[in-house]
């Protein structure tokens, strides 16, 4: 296999071709796919891929266990009726309703968020598959906290380095999913967590924003309004035009993005045009 990797944006993401992921990669190319998706700012396009489920899982494992494989740790309770029957390692995202049952979470992600940031062990890598799109909208914005950190004043830095922020999934669950479905045990202390506002990547050694407007409540040792003024700033300054990839899903295609390093948003402005799609997401290093 000849492996292809162009640029997509000046600030992160690369475009891979040549590659049908559906067939097993040798340890030296798997080895390239990584090292391609760590220097691309943590995001890789495989557009044209025909994955079954099993194949889908069998590719993301290669990056570390997954949420609800067999003896590893499952996603959230409230996201149960949305993982796949027979492969709960399998996310699914779709507004379709089959028999009164939803095929998945539809409006899935429609906040800036980092997967499961309120997990003792967080998300590293997520992989979606885009099996059925609308031909216009339902495009996912990226935002590079390895860059919006960077781009910080070295005051800023400073007064950063020490501070820890709690990501709680009540904040996801007020907003974004209908009390009916909220189970009472995710709103317990195993869907919270304190993290550190600035997050070494474990591969990469690069430091970045480990905070999200989805998922961080506050700072810790802070009163409310200061902690609200500074996550507030700090979300904006994330979130500018200069630190975002803007993918439009075309059918087939295979994204790869990494939850230690960007925070991602998906845009919901195709009513009800069908679109289905499936993820697996993998349990990452607690965040230092």
């Amino acid at each position: 296999m000849a492996m292809t990797v162009n640029p997509l944006s000046p600030v992160l993401g690369a475009e891979v071709t040549g590659l049908d992921l559906s067939r097993p990669l040798g340890e030296n190319l798997f080895g390239e796919v990584r090292q391609s998706w760590l220097e691309a700012g943590g995001l890789l396009v495989f557009p044209g891929q025909s994955l079954n489920t099993a194949q889908h899982i069998e590719f993301s494992s290669r990056f570390g266990p997954l949420f609800g494989a067999p003896g590893e740790t499952p996603l959230q309770e409230t996201v149960s009726r949305y993982l796949h029957p027979d492969h709960p390692e399998i996310y699914r995202v779709s507004n379709q309703v089959k028999d009164g049952e939803p095929l998945g979470r539809a409006r899935a992600g429609t906040y800036w968020h980092s997967d499961v940031s309120f997990k003792e062990r967080p998300a590293a890598a997520s992989i979606l598959h885009a099996i059925e799109v609308p031909a216009a909208g339902g495009d996912t914005l990226f935002a590079n906290m390895t860059a919006a950190y960077e781009a910080l004043s070295e005051a800023m830095k400073e007064m950063l380095a020490p501070l820890s922020a709690v990501h709680d999934f009540a904040q996801t669950a007020a907003t974004q999913f209908a009390e009916p479905i909220v189970v009472e045990n995710d709103l317990k202390g195993a869907n919270r967590a304190v993290h550190p506002v600035v997050r070494t990547h474990p591969e990469t050694g690069r430091k970045g924003l480990y905070v999200n407007p989805g998922m961080t409540v506050r700072l810790e040792g802070f009163e409310a309004g200061e902690s609200e003024a500074l996550l507030g700033f700090l979300f904006g300054h994330a979130t500018q035009h200069r630190f975002i990839y803007r993918h439009r899903w075309r059918q087939g295609d295979v994204v790869i993005w990494d939850n230690r390093s960007l925070i991602h948003y998906a845009v919901c402005d195709y009513g009800d045009r069908p679109r289905y799609m499936e993820r697996t997401t993998g349990i990452g290093d607690r965040p230092v």
